[in-house]
């Protein structure tokens, strides 16, 4: 089984790290980080640089797609070589998904045309141009797409679909093997728990309402 995480100049490293942990644990998996082009990529705030195995072109058949997001996503809406190659590869995939805003990248390839998909609360809107049906749900399956919501969204989306593969008890050992058990210090992590002021604040510096 290979597992092709798709990255790019400006990606969020959670989103791409945070799944690698979990489904790079699969039974006879092979993760390759891909980009337009291998070697170095650097990550939105630019201190963090991972190095993608292969470039684009070299990875024809992966059994399972993940887009990460990031702000770099903006600049590849139009990306024909990125775009073509999802489209390409979705073809034979058993899974393709996306963590954060890459699911505008999979929309802009016309993949969620009529499915339900998620993304970053700032971003929902941006899926309904291309077809998609935005939902505010953290992880979403429509078929075999499963998109997830903001940043840590990834590693509920890779435990989802670590369970959908390799069945419940595998999961549930890997959740206790990465004690994985989130119990954060504020109840702030969606808009509709955050205080309104800080939902606003975030409003006001988003690039989808900017851009």
């Amino acid at each position: 089984m290979q597992i092709a995480l798709v990255v790019y100049d400006r990606f969020t490293a959670l989103d791409v790290v945070g799944p690698y942990e979990f489904l790079s644990r699969l039974p006879d998996a092979e993760t390759v980080f891909v980009a337009k082009a291998a070697g170095p990529v650097r990550s939105d705030n630019g201190a963090f640089t991972l190095i993608a195995d292969k470039a684009l072109a070299e990875v024809s058949s992966p059994d399972i797609v993940v887009v990460s997001g990031g702000p770099g996503q903006s600049a590849l809406m139009e990306d024909e070589q990125l775009l073509g190659w999802l489209r390409a590869v979705d073809a034979t995939s058993t899974w393709t998904t996306s963590v954060c805003s890459g699911s505008l990248l999979l929309a802009a390839a016309g993949l969620l045309r009529g499915r339900r998909a998620t993304s970053h609360w700032l971003a929902l809107d941006q899926l309904k141009p291309f077809g998609a049906e935005p939902t505010g749900e953290r992880v979403v399956l429509d078929g075999k797409y499963v998109t997830a919501a903001g940043v840590s969204s990834g590693i509920d989306m890779a435990l989802t679909l670590f369970g959908q593969i390799a069945g419940e008890d595998r999961a549930q050992a890997v959740q206790l093997a990465t004690e994985y058990d989130p119990q954060p210090p504020y109840d702030a992590g969606s808009p509709q728990k955050a205080p309104a002021h800080i939902v606003d604040l975030l409003r006001a510096h988003s690039r989808f309402i900017l851009t």
